[in-house]
């Protein structure tokens, strides 16, 4: 049975991405930080149904070195060498460029982009050892076009995709695989700082006509996870109903 570690795992979409991939066959990973309450309850919904493979809950700190090699080791003892990583850990803010403090700057940074870093690196010895292995990093569709009062976590995403693509050239003779997720407007918490007036007009200008939900996002993981993609790297996957064209 294959390994796949969910990082962000206790937010809507990582909780999606979790459901999604133990119903596609895999021993599921659940990393959180703060909420683990929200993590243990997906964990117990997974092992509770029988269709689904077996999950359990990680705790760690995706911007300490030192944390993630803990929960790399761990998750290789508790359930296997890691197949697919699904590095999802976020955080965001919506304010002027003017407005940001150093210690925000540092938190969107150090979670969205040092995080995606700290997680690669440390699975990456063991996919190299056996010659395969997927990466998932989930960026934005604000690291594709930049998005205004969001700047920080615009360059963290855009900061992603790079880390990606070069990452992809990097470990393609590998046998592993890296590509990227730039979801659109998404039904989750994240979204919530944005008023009712904003999400209809963020509907209106998405030609699909409604806001994404974390299972489109999650059906995107696994099929880039999947053999049936198994030539694609290096790419950045929008998931956001056309809105970016």
């Amino acid at each position: 049975m294959k390994t796949a570690v969910i990082t962000g795992a206790s937010g809507g979409i990582g909780a999606s991405l979790a459901r999604a991939f133990a119903a596609a066959g895999y021993a599921v990973a659940l990393c959180c930080n703060h909420n683990r309450e929200a993590a243990d309850q997906v964990c117990k919904e997974l092992n509770e149904t029988d269709v689904f493979a077996p999950a359990a809950v990680f705790v760690a700190d995706v911007t300490d070195s030192a944390s993630v090699a803990e929960l790399f080791a761990a998750i290789e003892e508790k359930l296997g060498p890691v197949d697919v990583l699904v590095n999802n850990a976020g955080v965001g803010s919506q304010q002027l460029l003017t407005d940001v403090t150093d210690e925000e700057y540092d938190r969107i940074m150090d979670t969205n982009l040092r995080g995606t870093f700290l997680c690669c690196r440390a699975v990456l010895p063991g996919m190299i050892h056996r010659k395969e292995g997927v990466i998932l990093n989930i960026s934005s569709m604000w690291g594709q076009t930049g998005g205004s009062c969001e700047v920080v976590y615009s360059a963290s995403k855009a900061g992603v995709i790079g880390l990606t693509k070069a990452l992809a050239k990097e470990v393609g003779p590998s046998g592993i695989r890296v590509n990227a997720i730039a979801p659109g407007v998404i039904d989750t918490p994240m979204n919530s700082i944005h008023s009712e007036e904003t999400l209809e007009a963020l509907t209106e200008e998405t030609p699909m006509g409604r806001i994404g939900k974390p299972h489109d996002v999650a059906s995107a993981a696994v099929f880039l996870a999947s053999k049936q993609a198994s030539f694609i790297t290096g790419q950045v996957l929008g998931v956001n109903g056309g809105i970016v064209i």
